[in-house]
């Protein structure tokens, strides 16, 4: 039996965070909104829509904000609830979504009709190839020639890297690399495990030849 596909999802618009299937989100909710979402979640099925807004906007996203079309479905797997008000959740990502239509805004955030059919890829338990070799050698080459910044974000454990799953090795770094949003909506968007790291390497090979002759270097 699949998982739990509900058809109208809480979301969360977030500038710059991204949820892909299988990967883990670690999210800090302070907003009183988000911490309504969250509690409400808690109570029926724990899921949550992640998406991002359209345009460059400062947190918290307003409602009247345009957001993408595609999301990404998470269930909270972990959950804990700070002194000062505050829950620390953790996220994992199930299955892509297509806004279908959003709904009024209830318990001060929004909601929306989504349709999950576009992505029945990521309930499959076959994946497709990766190039690891191309895959490992552009991010060395990103890492060298962005600096200590992008090493830092990325936290780079060599030996873990090259010993992960090829979708592990992917959503790690589709999800934590430094790319603007707009770039990490493409991986989100991107049609397939190949497809994702196809798009990670040349983004990786654009920031690196941007580094090097002093541009931003994202597309």
């Amino acid at each position: 039996m699949g998982p739990i596909l509900p058809e109208t999802l809480p979301l969360f618009p977030l500038n710059g965070a991204l949820l892909l299937p299988r990967g883990q989100l670690p999210l800090n909710i302070f907003e009183p909104r988000y911490l309504t979402m969250v509690e409400d979640a808690l109570a029926v099925g724990r899921a949550i829509g992640m998406i991002q807004p359209c345009h460059d906007v400062p947190d918290p996203v307003p409602d009247s904000v345009d957001i993408y079309s595609v999301g990404c479905m998470g269930k909270i797997v972990e959950f804990r609830e700070l002194e000062d008000g505050r829950f620390l959740i953790s996220l994992a990502g199930i299955s892509r979504f297509k806004v279908v239509e959003e709904l009024e805004v209830e318990r001060g955030y929004r909601r929306a009709q989504v349709d999950y059919k576009p992505f029945g890829i990521d309930l499959s338990e076959q994946q497709s190839t990766v190039d690891r070799d191309r895959l490992l050698m552009g991010l060395r080459q990103f890492l060298d020639l962005t600096g200590p910044d992008a090493q830092e974000m990325l936290d780079v454990n060599w030996e873990a890297l090259e010993q992960a799953p090829d979708e592990d090795l992917v959503n790690a770094l589709a999800m934590l690399g430094p790319f603007e949003p707009r770039e990490k909506q493409a991986l989100l968007e991107a049609v397939s495990l190949t497809e994702r790291a196809q798009t990670l390497i040349t983004m990786m090979s654009m920031a690196a030849l941007g580094h090097e002759d002093g541009s931003s270097g994202h597309a």
